[in-house]
């Protein structure tokens, strides 16, 4: 058998081998991709209505949205998800906002959750007493969602890695 035939016969093996492949198609692979990099935002808010208006502003952004009205639901959460960003209102009741910022900061594995305080709360000592906590930043309700959506984002592409937790 010359080279030539053997080349001929295995090009031939290739391309049975290639047309049997299943191809992926481009649309099935961008859902995919997408899949794989939708963040994960917890909204705690005991409020119910605003809680599900954050979820429809976030989700129509494109993030997984999860929903807590306190801290005792905030930690059930957090034993099953890994979390990209949490967005807290400062009135919470049992434990505030500001406890529960401290205690996620504190926790070696969430302490590099970007935390966002959204609350009604506006004056310039509960802004300070956010950041002393250990928020990333503050918005005051109301809020303009275009600028809430760009800080969400921004804050998010900084550490464009995911965090661990």
């Amino acid at each position: 058998m010359s080279d030539k035939t053997l080349r001929r016969q295995i090009e031939s093996i290739k391309r049975q081998k290639i047309v049997a492949k299943k191809v992926v198609s481009l649309s099935d692979f961008r859902n995919l991709k997408e899949s794989i990099e939708t963040r994960t935002i917890l909204v705690v808010d005991d409020d119910e209505i605003m809680r599900n208006a954050l979820k429809r502003i976030l989700e129509s952004s494109g993030y997984k949205v999860l929903l807590a009205s306190d801290g005792l639901e905030l930690s059930k959460i957090l034993e099953v998800n890994r979390l990209d960003m949490v967005l807290m209102d400062v009135n919470l009741p049992w434990v505030d906002g500001y406890e529960l910022c401290r205690l996620l900061k504190s926790h070696h594995s969430l302490s590099k959750v970007p935390l966002i305080f959204v609350s009604a709360r506006k004056e310039e000592e509960d802004v300070r007493r956010g950041f002393d906590a250990g928020c990333n930043d503050y918005i005051t309700k109301p809020f303009d969602v275009d600028k809430m959506t760009g800080t969400i984002s921004t804050i998010l592409s900084v550490g464009s890695e995911r965090p661990s937790a």
